[in-house]
C-alpha cells in the first residue's frame, strides 16, 4: 500500500474510533454485528472499571473480580447476536456479571468464614435469604453451616428489637424494603435507617469471628 494511503487508513482508522465514543451502547451493539471491529473495544472500555467495581464490592476478593469481569465480556462476546436492542444494554451485561458474581458467592458459602464477609461486605448482593440446609452439601459441611446458623441467631438476637426485627426480614427472609415498611408499620426512610443501623451492628458483633 502506497505510504500516502497507509496514512490516510491510519486516519480513518483513529477517525472511526473517535466517532464510536459518540454512539449509544445499541448502536454500538448494531455497529459491531455490521462488522465494526473497535466497536467491542469501545464498550468493553466503557463497561470494565464499572464491572470490576461491581464484582468486587459483591464478592470482596479483586483478583477473582477481574477475572469475572473478563468471564463477563467473554459471554457478552459469545451472545452479543442475541442481545434486544429495545432493551438497555447495561442491564443486560450487569445480569451477567451479577449471576457470575452470586455463583461465586455460592461456591464459596461452605466456608463459615466467607459468608460472614458476605454478611458484612455485601448485603444488597443477593436478596435471596441465607440458605442453612441444602441436601448437595456433605453431611461435615451441613456441620458447619449448622453451627454457623446458630452463631448468626446468637448474634442476631444481640440486636435492638426494632433493628432485628427489619434485619431478620431482610437479610434472612429476603422480603424487599416496601414489604417490610409495609409488615412493621414505618416508613421506607425508616426501614432503610434501621437497617443500616442494625448491619453495622451485626458487623461489629461477628467482626471477632472473622479474625
Amino acid at each position: 500500500m502506497p505510504k500516502s494511503l497507509a496514512v490516510q487508513h491510519a486516519k480513518g482508522e483513529l477517525r472511526s474510533r473517535h466517532e464510536l465514543k459518540e454512539l449509544n451502547d445499541a448502536e454500538l451493539v448494531a455497529e459491531y454485528l455490521e462488522g465494526g471491529r473497535f466497536a467491542f473495544q469501545e464498550l468493553v472500555g466503557r463497561y470494565h472499571d464499572r464491572l470490576l467495581n461491581f464484582i468486587y464490592r459483591t464478592i470482596g476478593d479483586r483478583d477473582r473480580s477481574e477475572d469475572l469481569v473478563q468471564e463477563t465480556f467473554v459471554r457478552v462476546y459469545r451472545h452479543l447476536h442475541r442481545f434486544d436492542p429495545t432493551k438497555k444494554f447495561s442491564t443486560w451485561i450487569y445480569t451477567i456479571a451479577s449471576n457470575l458474581a452470586k455463583n461465586e458467592l455460592r461456591n464459596r458459602s461452605r466456608n463459615p468464614m466467607v459468608l460472614f464477609q458476605a454478611i458484612k461486605k455485601n448485603w444488597d448482593a443477593d436478596h435471596r435469604p441465607l440458605q442453612w440446609e441444602d441436601r448437595s452439601y456433605a453431611p461435615d459441611d451441613l456441620f458447619r453451616k449448622r453451627h454457623l446458623r446458630a452463631q448468626v441467631e446468637k448474634a442476631v438476637e444481640e440486636l435492638p428489637e426494632h433493628h432485628r426485627v427489619v434485619f431478620v426480614l431482610r437479610e434472612m427472609e429476603g422480603k424487599t424494603y416496601d414489604e417490610i415498611s409495609e409488615i412493621t408499620g414505618v416508613t421506607l426512610g425508616t426501614v432503610k435507617s434501621r437497617l443500616n443501623r442494625a448491619r453495622n451492628k451485626f458487623a461489629q458483633i461477628v467482626a471477632p469471628m472473622l479474625e
